[in-house]
């Protein structure tokens, strides 16, 4: 059994010395409303598609180097694409066609 005690995962943080947190508020963008409201739709039904447990283990399965270099609502929509592909809702390939879509601009 491994040694839980440790194994720190990229997101955990705590007892790491990184500075202080300098909060900030600040408009969310449309595209993180969107995510947001992505969320929500998905986890408020009464047969729930994502449950806010699955949407923390996705974040927290991302690879280290894409983790670290993406931001918060980047790093929820990740999760969601990651498990929509997992339980069937949407197929990786539908899902990449449309990320290349939206990169050519359609």
């Amino acid at each position: 059994m491994p040694d839980y005690d440790n194994i720190r995962q990229q997101h955990d943080m705590g007892g790491l010395d990184k500075g202080p947190v300098a909060p900030s508020e600040h408009e969310l963008e449309l595209w993180e409303k969107q995510v947001e409201a992505t969320m929500r739709l998905l986890s408020m039904r009464e047969d729930k598609i994502v449950t806010v447990d699955e949407l923390r283990r996705g974040i927290e399965e991302l690879p280290p180097e894409l983790y670290d270099t993406i931001g918060y609502y980047e790093r929820w929509i990740a999760s969601l694409s990651n498990i929509l592909v997992e339980k069937d809702v949407l197929g990786r390939a539908e899902l990449d066609a449309r990320v290349r879509d939206l990169e050519a601009g359609a």
